[in-house]
């Protein structure tokens, strides 16, 4: 028996949702961050993107410099730099100025 089986590239894993989501919204399962693709009823399976850039929703008033690492906040639905209390779930690849409502990321994590 192998020791590992390759099953498909991981960008994408399955996901069920309890209640239905809409695209784009963030799924937070333990350390694992994932953005729905595309509308999701409940029960009704479907995937989320795990790797990938993404425009994600942040406060205006702060900055981030292309190479930050940020966070989840998924009590204000923002990405934050604040680690504490919150999931890691990418890099900064597009500068974002204080005024910005968004900030371009890849996920990893």
């Amino acid at each position: 028996m192998p020791q590992a089986t390759f099953v498909q590239d991981g960008k994408y894993i399955d996901h069920t949702p309890g209640g239905a989501l809409a695209s784009g919204d963030v799924v937070v399962q333990g350390d694992l961050v994932g953005v729905v693709l595309r509308p999701l009823a409940a029960g009704e399976l479907g995937a989320l993107a795990v790797d990938g850039v993404f425009d994600f929703a942040k406060n205006t008033g702060v900055a981030y410099t292309v190479g930050t690492i940020l966070y989840w906040d998924d009590t204000n639905n923002v990405v934050t730099a604040t680690a504490t209390g919150n999931k890691q779930i990418g890099k900064v690849v597009r500068a974002a100025a204080t005024t910005d409502t968004t900030v371009r990321m890849r996920l990893s994590q």
